[in-house]
């Protein structure tokens, strides 16, 4: 899931950030309206964290501007305000929730979890494919009942793979969705994580290849039902 955070208080920004990705989210920062408005248009985002005082264009405006234009992401508003016509106005504007500052982190997340499971009504909850199972909800991977330890890029590139079957991802598709647009690795840094994550469901007993690689444009998952899937266990 890909968050965009705007915010002008860098600290802040960075602090929740960090925060976000520890649950696992791709979150990019917008320190105002116009770098948040190109943002928005460049990359679909999940749900967007707003503040409403921002420099230039305010967090209020800018929720009306994207309601006008049709995008449709999840809007959770952030702000110091904390009165009853504060609340009333930025939801007029067409903000979904509203969270106050200081911002306790664990309200924050449950309130990131109920907007991304409204904006995502329609999802699968598990995720399945052959013997591989992938719970987002609690951000676990499991093999024949055992879960397996995968590092978070790891676990977001099969997520992302999981979500698209067999359609094929560029490894400029898999940067673009699970990094952020101020740190993107080299494309080479994605071939290592798909290969340690091979590695991985290979020594879980996984006999043939999740992920198939399509020479010159990307990967996609395997047809399994071509392949025999178990290992034998000692």
């Amino acid at each position: 899931m890909r968050i965009l955070l705007v915010e002008d208080d860098l600290p802040l920004a960075e602090t929740l950030a960090e925060a976000l990705s520890d649950q696992l989210y791709t979150v990019d920062i917008a320190s105002d309206a116009s770098l948040a408005w190109d943002y928005a248009a460049r990359l679909e985002y999940d749900l967007v964290i707003l503040d409403v005082m921002l420099p230039e264009l305010d967090g209020i405006t800018l929720c009306q501007k994207w309601r006008s234009h049709s995008y449709l992401m999840p809007i959770l508003m952030m702000t110091a305000r904390d009165t009853i016509n504060d609340k009333i106005t930025g939801l007029d504007a067409g903000a979904d929730d509203y969270v106050i500052k200081p911002v306790d982190l664990g309200e924050l997340f449950a309130r990131v979890r109920a907007l991304l499971r409204r904006g995502c009504a329609t999802c699968q909850p598990i995720l399945e494919w052959g013997p591989i199972k992938l719970d987002p909800s609690t951000y676990e991977v499991s093999y024949d009942g055992e879960i397996l330890p995968l590092t978070r890029k790891e676990y977001s590139i099969l997520e992302l793979l999981l979500r698209n079957g067999r359609r094929v991802l560029s490894r400029s598709m898999i940067i673009d969705s699970i990094w952020n647009l101020e740190s993107p690795p080299e494309e080479d840094t994605v071939k290592v994580h798909v290969r340690s994550l091979r590695q991985k469901l290979k020594s879980a007993g996984l006999s043939a290849d999740l992920i198939e690689t399509v020479h010159g444009i990307g990967y996609r998952l395997a047809n399994l039902a071509e392949k025999p899937l178990c290992q034998g266990k000692n």
